[in-house]
């Protein structure tokens, strides 16, 4: 009872400082607060599902507008985010991790905070019929797009790759593309190959699918070592038979939560509300990618340690999960 007593005055004091539904209520004569949600390019699910909840924020959080920013993906997202030029970002679990630690593309730690686990992506390999790949051995001296830069799609791309004893860079014929050019590159040869982390389906892949014959393939044997290696937000998972035209089989591959965060700096009733957001418009968010559909309070407060959820959501959930 004296936690819930306390989480209420948190809120309360929240609200009077200009967070939340409560702060925009005061500012109903103000100019709307702007909120940056980086998102991701083009053809992958990012893009869609950040500026979707950017209209949700605009249309039903009083006192704030917010706008889709177009990204390279989650290693930017929380580049901006550390720098102040983003205000909500969507990452992969793993970029996340690395950010939080301070490693990898990340020169110093990014001091973040989960608003939720959104849904999962999933490591897709798609070669080209007749590039003669059919294991990631035959990525050797390919023609093969690794993602964009300062994507998750690349760090995943080269963490696989050197986990199958491919050099990144001098072991294959290296391109840096998004999945819709990614797609298009495949389509008219002038790619043989192109990884991709994203949730399913992903409407570049589906596009290419349809109109062309291609392989994709089994990296599930890597998730072990990548846990190993980089910790536990690799799971083994597989893209269900049909998810792609053409794809008549399972493929076993390797699955990666999404998180939305934010500065870790923000007010308590503003994270609270932009979290029930996602679960009181989930309908909105659907439609714009069936991702949204499994949404469900008890799953999306998991995230991986030193990942931490921001006060505000936890007191969401506090509330909302029996």
């Amino acid at each position: 009872m004296r936690r819930w007593l306390a989480l209420a005055v948190v809120t309360a004091v929240a609200a009077g400082c200009g967070g939340g539904g409560g702060g925009g209520s005061e500012r109903e004569d103000r100019s709307p607060e702007r909120l940056r949600v980086s998102t991701g390019g083009q053809g992958g699910i990012y893009f869609v599902y950040g500026a979707a909840f950017a209209t949700v924020i605009s249309r039903h959080l009083q006192g704030y507008r917010a706008t889709a920013q177009e990204s390279t993906g989650a290693v930017q997202n929380l580049l901006r985010l550390r720098d102040g030029k983003a205000d909500i970002a969507l990452t992969l679990g793993d970029t996340a991790l690395d950010a939080v630690e301070g490693r990898e593309a990340f020169k110093r730690p990014v001091r973040l905070a989960a608003l939720a686990q959104i849904y999962r992506s999933y490591v897709q390999v798609v070669a080209a019929q007749g590039s003669g790949i059919r294991s990631l051995k035959d990525l050797e001296g390919k023609r093969v797009s690794v993602g964009s830069p300062d994507s998750g799609t690349e760090v995943i791309a080269e963490r696989v790759l050197e986990l199958a004893r491919i050099d990144s860079r001098s072991g294959i014929r290296r391109a840096q593309l998004g999945v819709a050019e990614s797609a298009a590159a495949v389509a008219d040869g002038s790619l043989d190959a192109f990884f991709w982390s994203g949730g399913l389906p992903t409407s570049a892949v589906t596009d290419l699918t349809r109109a062309h014959r291609v392989t994709m393939l089994d990296v599930r044997a890597l998730a072990r070592p990548l846990r190993q290696r980089y910790g536990g937000v690799y799971e083994d998972a597989e893209i269900p038979a049909g998810t792609y035209p053409g794809v008549t089989g399972a493929v076993p591959t390797i699955a990666i939560p999404n998180y939305i965060v934010v500065s870790e700096k923000m007010n308590g009733g503003l994270a609270h509300d932009l979290t029930e957001l996602l679960f009181k418009y989930g309908g909105e968010l659907v439609k714009a990618h069936p991702e949204s559909r499994d949404l469900d309070p008890a799953r999306a407060q998991q995230v991986i340690a030193p990942i931490r959820l921001h006060s505000g959501a936890e007191q969401y959930y506090e509330r909302a999960v029996p």
